[in-house]
């Protein structure tokens, strides 16, 4: 079965140490390279979410904008 254009579905097994390998067609995607870091959101009600890479990076700067914009 075929899902839209632009969306994946993937399996992973946790290892042992609570590890997960990346399917190489995921990391060929969205260009995931050894030694990236990732960021990993976590819901107890929805699951757990890896947003794309950067993301961790525009996230603070959006926090620290806000926070330098307000008056103390």
């Amino acid at each position: 079965m075929k899902g839209p254009k632009g969306k994946y579905a993937w399996t992973a097994t946790v290892g042992e140490k609570g590890q997960i390998v990346i399917p190489k067609q995921a990391r060929d995607i969205f260009e995931i390279k050894p030694g990236d870091t990732l960021l990993i959101l976590g819901d107890e009600e929805r699951g757990i979410a890896i947003p794309p890479k950067g993301a961790f990076s525009e996230l603070f700067s959006v926090a620290f904008q806000e926070k330098e914009g307000k008056k103390d």
